[in-house]
Formats: structure tokens, C-alpha cells, sequence
């Protein structure tokens, strides 16, 4: 058997999709022991209710603005803003008027609860 793995393709408008339908604001469509990736959207007046987690963290700010808050210090994000959170870090997005759409990358994988 391989270790190597496949490629893989994703269409942002097919993840948008499979975001909706399962009803949740994170959806995760890639997951290796290495990493797994997902789609994180907060709606207008949703608060981010994240944990910190056991993984290092980069998001990519796919639509909206606002900030985020990491170990108390506050920084503007906007569309095309990237960002990285150390693992164990208190966050949380805030003062998004219009939502927040995120892309979201996990070193190692996400570890489910």
C-alpha cells in the first residue's frame, strides 16, 4: 500500500454548497494526519464560540471584515487578509457586520471532539 497521497481539487462553490447543506458553520473536506482544511462561515451577528485547539492554525479570509482576537490582541481583517493562530491560543473573530467566510488549514489535522 502507498503512503503517498492523491491530489486532490476543490471548487469553492462546491465547498459553499456542501457548507449549507450540512447546516453548520464549519465544514471540513480535506483531512490527512498532516493536515485537514475546512470552511468556517459566521453569520451577521453570530458569535465565534471557537476553542482554543491542540494545532497550529492559518485562516484565509475568503469574504467579509472584522477582527480577530488573539490572546487578547485585536487585528483588522479583510477579504485576502491571512492569518495564523499557535496552537492553545485564545481567538475568536469579532465585529463582522457582514459575516465572515474563512478558509481554514490545520498542521496536524484537527483533532475531533
Amino acid at each position: 500500500m502507498s503512503t503517498t497521497a492523491q491530489p486532490a481539487a476543490f471548487q469553492l462553490e462546491s465547498l459553499m454548497t456542501d457548507l449549507q447543506a450540512n447546516g453548520r458553520s464549519y465544514h471540513e473536506f480535506l483531512r490527512r494526519e498532516s493536515m485537514s482544511a475546512g470552511i468556517y462561515q459566521l453569520a451577521v451577528s453570530e458569535p465565534d464560540r471557537q476553542q482554543p485547539h491542540a494545532e497550529d492554525e492559518v485562516y484565509y479570509v475568503l469574504a467579509g471584515h472584522g477582527a480577530i482576537e488573539i490572546d487578547g490582541v485585536r487585528t483588522p481583517v479583510a477579504t485576502g487578509s491571512v492569518l495564523f493562530v499557535p496552537k492553545a491560543a485564545q481567538h475568536r473573530f469579532v465585529d463582522f457586520p457582514d459575516g465572515l467566510t474563512l478558509l481554514v488549514l490545520f498542521a496536524p489535522a484537527q483533532t475531533r471532539g
